[in-house]
């Protein structure tokens, strides 16, 4: 080097072309970028800059199937919900694809499994409780007859439990083609392979810095997920996040037609660990996965290794609760998960730098994705959004107070 300090648009070639940047092109970023793209057409352009290529598998949003439901143990997220389907249903009509697909949906509580246990209101009375508030309709179930209408189960009796006919699957992989698709549409462009080093405020516009070009934008949207502080060093002091390495396997069981999406719901379970649990979908198998049980890593150090220990404690709950789920194992894939203390989204604007927005998943957005797209393009465009989203500032107490502490209930 000569010596000479240079400014980030002296060191790179400065692009002014595109009015609105989003950084990170996975579940939140490809729906932001399709809403911000409709919004600003034909006047603006929008960028989306993805570090790998779109649908890679480094993150959290890919694979083919999430649980999308109504029924709630917050109130924040129950008020989201509905929007959440609307949202979706926006999308399905302007692309024609189906990305949601309705099975009912199970929440199982192992009442004597977890007496004793902090649940944070994740159980049967605190579903039953904001599902009243919000207008959502339950079933409350019993072990036995939860076992009378899916026989497929095998329970103690000491299980409580609640149907809501509306959840289902969003299908992760395709929603997120499809709002890449959608945007592009829209005049949107993204480059894939490109590294975001850097966002600078610089007054009345915002600098994203590259390896090789500098982005002015007058709104940046960051959804860097696991790398979040990274992107945001020097804009925001670093959030204490937590990022774990998680894992699914997919089973290859022979009893298609009795775990077909037709007769087997979704379904979650809340005992000594959390399971979420899917039938046949995206592959010839079902799925399973255990929430919140895996080692604490960072975007850099994660392994791509499942865990054999969580694989035989996934194969020694399906044995039995769902034996018929059971199958040889098709494939085990891993995935990150971005925690805040409080288990709480980020969404919000950056304090101090109004031009910057930013959203965190907390590892259970992607049910919410394309609303929470929808917001981001709402904060970008106008500086407000209609929805009732205070509980995800960036300014509460969880993210500033360095002795909140983490209050993670699995």
């Amino acid at each position: 080097m000569d010596g000479v300090s240079r400014t980030p648009a002296q060191e790179h070639r400065v692009n002014s072309d595109h009015p609105f940047v989003v950084v990170g092109c996975g579940g939140l970023g490809s729906a932001a970028l399709f809403w911000l793209a409709r919004a600003a057409a034909p006047y603006a352009r929008v960028l989306g800059l993805e570090r790998h290529t779109l649908g890679h598998d480094h993150g959290a949003s890919q694979d083919h199937s999430r649980i999308i439901r109504l029924a709630q143990h917050q109130d924040a997220y129950a008020a989201l919900a509905p929007a959440a389907y609307d949202a979706w249903h926006q999308v399905e009509c302007l692309s024609g694809q189906t990305l949601v697909t309705g099975t009912g949906g199970l929440v199982i509580e192992d009442v004597e499994a977890r007496r004793g246990l902090a649940t944070g209101g994740r159980d049967i009375d605190g579903y039953v409780d904001v599902a009243a508030r919000h207008g959502v309709q339950l079933e409350v179930l019993d072990a036995d007859a939860l076992t009378t209408r899916w026989p497929q189960f095998r329970l103690s009796g000491s299980e409580r439990a609640v149907y809501q006919r509306r959840s289902g699957i969003v299908d992760a992989r395709r929603a997120n083609a499809t709002h890449v698709a959608l945007a592009r549409g829209y005049g949107a462009q993204v480059r894939e392979h490109t590294p975001v080093r850097a966002v600078h405020d610089a007054g009345g516009h915002v600098e994203v810095v590259t390896d090789d070009e500098v982005y002015r934008a007058e709104h940046v949207v960051v959804t860097a997920d696991a790398r979040t502080n990274e992107v945001l060093d020097g804009l925001l002091p670093a959030l204490p996040l937590t990022v774990t390495q998680e894992q699914v396997t997919y089973y290859a069981t022979p009893n298609l037609l009795e775990f077909s999406p037709e007769r087997f719901p979704v379904f979650m379970w809340h005992g000594a660990e959390n399971y979420y649990d899917f039938p046949v979908y995206g592959e010839v198998a079902t799925k399973l996965g255990q929430h919140m049980g895996g080692p604490e890593v960072t975007a850099d150090t994660r392994t791509y290794e499942p865990d054999p220990l969580r694989r035989k404690r996934q194969e020694e709950f399906l044995a039995e609760h769902v034996p018929g789920m059971l199958g040889p194992e098709l494939y085990t894939k891993t995935c990150l998960y971005t925690i805040p203390p409080d288990q709480d989204f980020v969404l919000d604007t950056v304090p101090g730098s109004p031009r910057v927005s930013v959203a965190v998943g907390a590892g259970h957005a992607f049910k919410f994705a394309s609303l929470l797209g929808r917001i981001l393009a709402e904060l970008a465009t106008t500086g407000r959004t209609r929805h009732p989203v205070g509980r995800f500032a960036l300014d509460r107490p969880a993210l500033t107070e360095p002795g909140h502490g983490r209050t993670f209930h699995v």
